[in-house]
């Protein structure tokens, strides 16, 4: 039976990987972004499962109990710095990969080229994989672009963690003093026949569903995941003050 979710990344430093893999595997997952296979067109990936992910991705202000974000904290010495280090690292691989024939070159994937969307998330699963291990704001999960007509225009970049990651291990990768990780939580998969659902008005699965627990997932013949996304985090290098580069609406708008 295929499943909705894909291996995002491992968890843990190498040997731990090593001996727990087969149950850390299991909740690094992110539909359509497959670690695993380094591939984001794999044959056996669920079509209207990654169709629906790409959809909540630019759907986030809508989510509701579907979203969970990390508290923001009171700063402390040093947090400004260090933030500031990532960005000016990010905006090193924006200037980078302006170009998006660059990006392409160095493996990373458009995810779903095929369907139009606000925002196109292009994919190295090798960072993807690497970020479950270390964080290297040099190596980004995906850069974030706008289509042109037949251009694409950088706007910023994307993170990851493991799912597994507390906040306290999220707040070592940047300061959640000033960045607002989020994961996506709660979604019940639509039964065979039913996965348009999840993509209509006033849906009653997927990320902007009404079905919100497992009780009532499974009351309605559908597969519930307390977590689909592993931890992730947008930023806007090119942005004039720290509000808007680590923008929590954009984020969500996006």
């Amino acid at each position: 039976m295929k499943t909705l979710l894909a291996l995002l990344c491992l968890t843990g430093i190498f040997c731990f990987a090593q001996q727990n893999s087969s149950q850390d595997m299991k909740g690094m997952n992110m539909p359509g972004h497959d670690m695993s296979k380094m591939s984001s067109q794999d044959s056996s990936e669920d079509p209207d499962a990654s169709m629906h992910a790409m959809h909540s991705m630019e759907g986030h202000m809508d989510m509701g109990p579907h979203m969970k974000m990390t508290a923001l904290r009171t700063p402390q010495p040093g947090d400004t710095e260090k933030a500031q280090k990532v960005v000016e690292v990010a905006r090193g691989v924006m200037e980078k990969y302006k170009d998006y024939h660059v990006a392409l070159d160095e493996n990373f994937k458009i995810f779903h080229p095929e369907i139009p969307q606000k925002q196109y998330h292009f994919t190295n699963y090798r960072y993807g994989f690497e970020a479950a291990f270390k964080f290297n704001p040099e190596h980004p999960t995906s850069l974030l672009y706008e289509k042109h007509g037949d251009d694409y225009k950088l706007v910023g970049i994307m993170y990851t963690a493991p799912k597994r990651f507390t906040e306290d291990d999220l707040n070592e990768r940047i300061p959640l003093s000033i960045a607002e990780w989020h994961e996506h939580v709660n979604f019940c998969k639509a039964p065979e026949g039913r996965r348009q659902e999840m993509l209509g008005p006033n849906p009653k699965f997927g990320l902007r569903g009404s079905i919100t627990t497992q009780a009532e997932c499974d009351a309605a013949g559908g597969e519930f995941h307390p977590i689909v996304f592993n931890w992730m985090v947008h930023l806007y290098p090119f942005e004039k003050d720290s509000a808007a580069i680590w923008s929590v609406d954009r984020q969500h708008a996006d």
